[in-house]
Protein backbone atom coordinates (compact mmCIF):
# COMPACT_ATOMS: atom_id res chain seq x y z
CA UNK A 1 0.00 0.00 0.00
CA UNK A 2 1.41 3.41 -0.93
CA UNK A 3 0.40 6.90 0.00
CA UNK A 4 -0.57 9.05 -2.95
CA UNK A 5 1.22 12.33 -3.62
CA UNK A 6 0.89 14.50 -6.69
CA UNK A 7 4.66 14.51 -7.02
CA UNK A 8 7.56 12.15 -6.40
CA UNK A 9 7.99 11.61 -2.66
CA UNK A 10 11.23 12.57 -0.90
CA UNK A 11 13.02 11.50 2.26
CA UNK A 12 11.52 14.60 3.92
CA UNK A 13 8.05 13.26 3.06
CA UNK A 14 9.01 9.87 4.47
CA UNK A 15 10.10 11.46 7.75
CA UNK A 16 6.54 12.74 8.19
CA UNK A 17 4.94 9.27 7.93
CA UNK A 18 4.10 7.92 11.41
CA UNK A 19 3.96 4.28 10.27
CA UNK A 20 6.80 2.00 9.19
CA UNK A 21 7.45 2.79 5.53
CA UNK A 22 10.08 2.86 2.79
CA UNK A 23 10.64 5.15 -0.18
CA UNK A 24 10.59 3.09 -3.39
CA UNK A 25 10.07 4.27 -6.97
CA UNK A 26 9.22 7.77 -5.78
CA UNK A 27 6.39 6.52 -3.57
CA UNK A 28 6.04 6.00 0.15
CA UNK A 29 5.31 2.32 0.67
CA UNK A 30 3.66 1.56 3.99
CA UNK A 31 4.81 -1.68 5.60
CA UNK A 32 2.27 -3.74 7.47
CA UNK A 33 2.75 -4.11 11.23
CA UNK A 34 4.13 -7.51 12.08
CA UNK A 35 2.45 -10.15 14.21
CA UNK A 36 3.37 -11.67 17.54
CA UNK A 37 5.66 -14.51 16.42
CA UNK A 38 7.54 -12.63 13.66
CA UNK A 39 7.92 -9.64 15.98
CA UNK A 40 9.37 -11.84 18.70
CA UNK A 41 11.88 -13.32 16.24
CA UNK A 42 13.04 -9.88 15.08
CA UNK A 43 13.42 -8.76 18.69
CA UNK A 44 15.50 -11.85 19.50
CA UNK A 45 17.85 -11.21 16.59
CA UNK A 46 18.26 -7.60 17.73
CA UNK A 47 18.96 -8.78 21.31
CA UNK A 48 21.68 -11.19 20.15
CA UNK A 49 23.22 -8.48 17.97
CA UNK A 50 23.13 -6.06 20.91
CA UNK A 51 25.07 -8.54 23.06
CA UNK A 52 27.67 -8.79 20.28
CA UNK A 53 28.00 -5.01 20.07
CA UNK A 54 28.44 -4.72 23.84
CA UNK A 55 31.10 -7.44 23.83
CA UNK A 56 33.00 -6.27 20.75
CA UNK A 57 32.48 -2.52 21.07
CA UNK A 58 31.96 -2.22 17.32
CA UNK A 59 28.89 -1.15 15.36
CA UNK A 60 25.27 -0.82 16.39
CA UNK A 61 22.49 -3.36 16.78
CA UNK A 62 19.34 -1.87 15.29
CA UNK A 63 15.79 -2.95 16.08
CA UNK A 64 12.65 -2.71 13.95
CA UNK A 65 11.17 0.48 12.49
CA UNK A 66 14.38 2.40 11.86
CA UNK A 67 15.06 4.15 8.55
CA UNK A 68 18.24 3.73 6.52
CA UNK A 69 18.97 5.97 3.53
CA UNK A 70 19.66 4.21 0.23
CA UNK A 71 21.13 6.06 -2.73
CA UNK A 72 19.64 4.01 -5.55
CA UNK A 73 17.76 5.43 -8.54
CA UNK A 74 14.51 3.69 -7.57
CA UNK A 75 14.90 3.21 -3.78
CA UNK A 76 15.75 5.84 -1.20
CA UNK A 77 15.28 3.90 2.04
CA UNK A 78 15.11 0.59 3.88
CA UNK A 79 13.46 -0.37 7.15
CA UNK A 80 14.60 -3.89 8.09
CA UNK A 81 13.21 -5.90 11.01
CA UNK A 82 16.68 -5.98 12.62
CA UNK A 83 20.11 -4.89 11.44
CA UNK A 84 23.78 -4.40 12.24
CA UNK A 85 25.18 -1.00 11.31
CA UNK A 86 28.77 0.30 11.24
CA UNK A 87 28.35 3.64 9.45
CA UNK A 88 28.21 7.22 10.71
CA UNK A 89 25.51 8.44 13.07
CA UNK A 90 22.32 9.86 11.64
CA UNK A 91 21.71 11.96 14.74
CA UNK A 92 17.98 12.58 15.01
CA UNK A 93 17.48 11.61 11.35
CA UNK A 94 17.63 8.35 9.44
CA UNK A 95 20.81 6.31 9.38
CA UNK A 96 22.73 7.92 6.48
CA UNK A 97 23.59 4.62 4.77
CA UNK A 98 22.32 1.03 4.70
CA UNK A 99 23.31 -1.54 7.33
CA UNK A 100 25.98 -4.13 6.56
CA UNK A 101 23.58 -6.84 7.79
CA UNK A 102 19.80 -6.69 7.35
CA UNK A 103 17.11 -9.06 8.57
CA UNK A 104 13.71 -9.48 6.96
CA UNK A 105 11.32 -11.61 9.03
CA UNK A 106 8.36 -12.92 7.05
CA UNK A 107 4.87 -11.98 8.18
CA UNK A 108 1.52 -13.40 7.09
CA UNK A 109 1.53 -11.61 3.73
CA UNK A 110 5.08 -12.60 2.77
CA UNK A 111 4.23 -15.86 1.00
CA UNK A 112 3.49 -16.79 -2.60
CA UNK A 113 5.12 -16.03 -5.97
CA UNK A 114 4.55 -12.25 -5.89
CA UNK A 115 5.96 -11.96 -2.37
CA UNK A 116 9.01 -14.05 -3.35
CA UNK A 117 9.69 -11.71 -6.28
CA UNK A 118 9.37 -8.64 -4.05
CA UNK A 119 11.71 -10.08 -1.42
CA UNK A 120 14.32 -11.04 -4.02
CA UNK A 121 14.12 -7.54 -5.54
CA UNK A 122 14.54 -5.98 -2.10
CA UNK A 123 17.60 -8.17 -1.39
CA UNK A 124 19.08 -7.05 -4.72
CA UNK A 125 18.45 -3.44 -3.66
CA UNK A 126 20.13 -4.04 -0.31
CA UNK A 127 23.19 -5.44 -2.08
CA UNK A 128 23.28 -2.65 -4.67
CA UNK A 129 23.20 -0.13 -1.80
CA UNK A 130 26.10 -1.77 0.05
CA UNK A 131 24.58 -4.29 2.46
CA UNK A 132 26.76 -7.40 2.67
CA UNK A 133 24.40 -10.02 4.15
CA UNK A 134 20.60 -10.37 4.28
CA UNK A 135 18.69 -12.97 6.27
CA UNK A 136 15.29 -14.14 5.03
CA UNK A 137 13.68 -15.48 8.21
CA UNK A 138 10.76 -17.84 7.59
CA UNK A 139 9.37 -19.18 10.86
CA UNK A 140 6.99 -21.53 9.02
CA UNK A 141 9.76 -23.28 7.07
CA UNK A 142 11.97 -26.13 8.20
CA UNK A 143 14.83 -23.98 6.91
CA UNK A 144 14.16 -21.07 9.22
CA UNK A 145 16.90 -18.73 7.98
CA UNK A 146 18.13 -18.36 4.43
CA UNK A 147 21.37 -16.37 4.35
CA UNK A 148 22.16 -14.33 1.26
CA UNK A 149 25.57 -12.78 0.68
CA UNK A 150 26.16 -9.96 -1.79
CA UNK A 151 25.89 -9.87 -4.71
CA UNK A 152 23.64 -12.94 -5.14
CA UNK A 153 20.08 -12.04 -4.12
CA UNK A 154 18.67 -15.22 -5.66
CA UNK A 155 20.62 -18.16 -4.23
CA UNK A 156 21.19 -18.48 -0.49
CA UNK A 157 24.77 -19.22 0.57
CA UNK A 158 23.62 -20.99 3.74
CA UNK A 159 20.45 -22.51 5.15
CA UNK A 160 19.91 -22.62 8.90
CA UNK A 161 17.22 -24.96 10.27
CA UNK A 162 15.69 -24.54 13.72
CA UNK A 163 18.31 -26.61 15.58
CA UNK A 164 21.37 -24.95 14.02
CA UNK A 165 23.62 -22.00 14.78
CA UNK A 166 23.33 -19.14 12.28
CA UNK A 167 25.95 -16.58 11.34
CA UNK A 168 26.07 -13.36 9.33
CA UNK A 169 29.64 -13.62 8.03
CA UNK A 170 31.30 -11.59 6.63
CA UNK A 171 29.11 -8.65 7.76
CA UNK A 172 29.19 -9.47 11.49
CA UNK A 173 32.54 -11.19 12.11
CA UNK A 174 32.45 -13.93 14.74
CA UNK A 175 28.78 -13.43 15.65
CA UNK A 176 26.49 -16.44 15.86
CA UNK A 177 23.01 -17.08 17.17
CA UNK A 178 21.07 -20.29 17.94
CA UNK A 179 18.12 -20.37 15.52
CA UNK A 180 15.95 -22.03 18.18
CA UNK A 181 15.91 -18.75 20.15
CA UNK A 182 13.61 -17.28 17.49
CA UNK A 183 10.83 -19.42 18.88
CA UNK A 184 9.36 -18.71 22.30
CA UNK A 185 10.09 -21.49 24.77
Amino acid sequence: MATILEREATLDDLREVPEKAELVNGRIVLLMPTGDVPGYAGDEIYAWLRLYVREMGIGRAVSDNKGFVANLPHRKSFSPDAAYYIGPSGGMGFFPEPPVFAVEVRSEGDYGPAAEEQMEAKRADYFAAGTQVVWDVDLLSETTIRKFVAPDAHTPTALFPRESIADAEPAVPGWTMPVSTLFEQ
